[in-house]
């Protein structure tokens, strides 16, 4: 197993890359190509990991930076590191691409270089939420921001293929993000997109709102791009908020620091919920090979998590389900 990873993609880069690297490579012990100036990593990856035979460099000059629009960057910048990580995938030589770069950019270079699986219309950007009974998937978070009934519909599928074959959940429950539960809720995407999800083979229970979804009533909530991305982003807003508020109240003064250390695993729980390093990357469904998008403030733990899900999929043969599963609900 290799897997690609773009050392030019986080805010910092490639200071989260290369630490993410090394501590992934010591649990998994499986090959690492970071992309990026040669010139930039090597003298950091020797300092913090001398003569690490698991991780290697591939040299890419240029990077497609956060505030780049992606078809202007990939003409300007034909050598930055999303194109040479997404080629090195095209031939062989590394089995997934995962960056922490310019999620438009990562599109873009994914859809160029890799192309779609066969039957796919609209690739989809995938998130996991936390909820009161675990993980759910939602998508699009953000690939796509006007879409079909049809694009959501095989959301749902390529969504049902990832919860089965890397989170190990047999039989997931689908819902439709919707502003009421009743079938007959929703804008006209939400209307017909139920309709196509009713009469599929899938494990259909219904649409559901926000608080079905953060109560774990479903495993995989589809919606557009746009919705699910405003989601996301609020969802993340909210959460920050309460636990920063938590933190400074509870500083106020003795008392409340005392009640604060009784509390400690409490709120470690709650923190690991809300934070995205825990999961560390999105994969982006419908691609013709196995490519994730984590932040841009991804830290060293937020990479590594991000290694160890792309290699999970690896190990499941994620990419290979989705070209079966989806040609099967094609051809009939």
């Amino acid at each position: 197993m290799t897997i690609i990873l773009d050392a030019m993609g986080s805010d910092k880069y490639p200071d989260p890359e290369i630490l993410g690297a090394i501590e992934a490579v010591k649990e998994v012990k499986e090959q690492i190509i970071l992309v990026g100036n040669v010139d930039l990593i090597r003298p950091k990856l020797e300092q913090a990991s001398p003569n690490n035979p698991l991780i290697s460099i591939a040299h890419a000059p240029e990077v497609v930076e956060m505030w780049d629009k992606p078809v202007e960057s990939a003409r300007q910048k034909p050598d930055n590191s999303m194109a040479v990580g997404v080629q090195l995938v095209k031939e062989g030589k590394g089995q997934a691409f995962v960056t922490a770069g310019n999620t438009g950019g990562a599109m873009f270079n994914a859809l160029r270089g890799l192309g779609r699986i066969k039957g796919v219309q609209r690739p989809a950007l995938t998130a996991l939420f936390p909820t009161r009974k675990g993980k759910c998937i939602v998508l699009d978070i953000g690939a796509n921001a006007d879409c079909r009934p049809e694009f959501l519909l095989q959301f749902a599928i390529m969504g049902n293929i990832y919860a089965q074959k890397v989170l190990n959940n047999p039989k997931p429950k689908i819902g439709l993000l919707s502003n009421g539960e009743e079938a007959g809720k929703g804008n006209e995407l939400v209307k017909e997109t139920f309709k196509l999800l009713e009469a599929s083979d899938l494990n259909f229970i219904g649409n559901i709102e926000g608080k079905e979804l953060f109560g774990g009533e479903a495993d995989v909530v589809v919606t557009d791009g746009f919705t699910g991305n405003i989601m996301m982003k609020s969802s993340e807003a909210v959460a920050k908020l309460i636990t920063d508020t938590l933190k400074q109240e509870l500083m106020r003064s003795f008392s409340t620091k005392l009640g604060a250390m009784l509390a400690k695993p409490a709120f470690s729980k709650i923190k690991s919920l809300v934070d995205p390093s825990e999961v560390g990357a999105a994969p982006l469904l419908g691609i013709d090979g196995l490519v994730f998008v984590g932040h841009g403030r991804s830290d060293a733990k937020a990479i590594t998590s991000a290694l160890l899900l792309a290699g999970s999929a690896i190990r499941n043969d994620l990419l290979g389900h989705l070209r079966n599963d989806i040609s099967k609900n094609l051809s009939e």
